[in-house]
């Protein structure tokens, strides 16, 4: 465990100033991590009101900009982190995108951009960490994958191929890394009440509410809390697995 004479953990979040990032920034700083949210550049809006529901934190959640699509962009914010807060201990791939329609109309540059995003920023941002980590021998990875990846979903051959992607890709990952100190795990949310879940029609929403046993849509924070639980410093022993938070979806099913 963290003791008061080390320094922080460095934590990174991709996507952390969205709805599920923001809870997840904020619990891992309560944790006593050193927090950086990574997020699109131009999105001032957003980052403002981010920064204002964070202020109580005095200053344990920095933002850097970043386009996980890319590699280079990656490779730039590893440098400025470790240049400013040292070597990254912790990496939650949060971000991710939606190009959803049905297979038959979805154009490739629907399947590409949302794939260069999901799966590719996945592997974009561990690859920049994976090597310091297994040298410091000690690290946490965990992605979000998505309770879509597991069961499909109806317009979404690209969202759940993706997702499904992420889960793989963390288990092969964690057999590499499972002897160097790092563990490599992923999250699946079911459907939360976040600003995308908002936007999808009442009845629809409603419909879905109905077919969860636990009777109400997921908060960001029980994602949080789940990957918090996962960076701790003494959940070594678990790698490699999938925590599906979603109030018990798979019963219905």
């Amino acid at each position: 465990m963290n003791s008061q004479s080390r320094t922080p953990r460095v934590a990174i979040v991709t996507g952390g100033i969205g709805g599920l990032g923001t809870a997840i920034c904020r619990q891992l700083a309560e944790a006593g991590r050193q927090v950086i949210a990574v997020d699109l550049a131009g999105r001032e809006e957003r980052l403002h009101a981010f920064r204002q529901e964070l202020a109580d934190l005095d200053g344990a959640v920095k933002f850097e900009h970043a386009d996980v699509s890319q590699f280079d962009s990656c490779a730039e914010l590893m440098g400025r982190v470790e240049q400013q807060h040292g070597g990254v201990d912790i990496l939650v791939n949060a971000a991710g995108i939606t190009r959803d329609t049905s297979l038959r109309k979805m154009t490739p540059q629907q399947w590409h951009e949302l794939m260069r995003v999901n799966l590719d920023g996945v592997f974009n941002m561990c690859r920049n960490v994976v090597e310091g980590m297994s040298a410091r021998g000690f690290g946490r990875i965990v992605n979000l994958s998505s309770v879509n990846g597991q069961t499909g979903q109806f317009g979404q051959t690209n969202y759940s191929a993706a997702k499904a992607g992420v889960h793989g890709f963390g288990m092969a990952l964690a057999r590499e890394t499972a002897r160097k100190g790092v563990t490599v795990n992923t999250v699946s949310p079911g459907y939360c009440d976040t600003a995308l879940v908002a936007a999808v029609p009442q009845d629809i929403r409603e419909q879905i509410i109905s077919d969860i046993p636990v009777g109400r849509l997921g908060s960001p924070d029980d994602i949080a809390r789940a990957v918090t639980f996962l960076t701790a410093d003494d959940a070594g022993y678990i790698t490699g697995a999938n925590l599906p938070v979603n109030g018990g979806y798979f019963m219905s099913f």
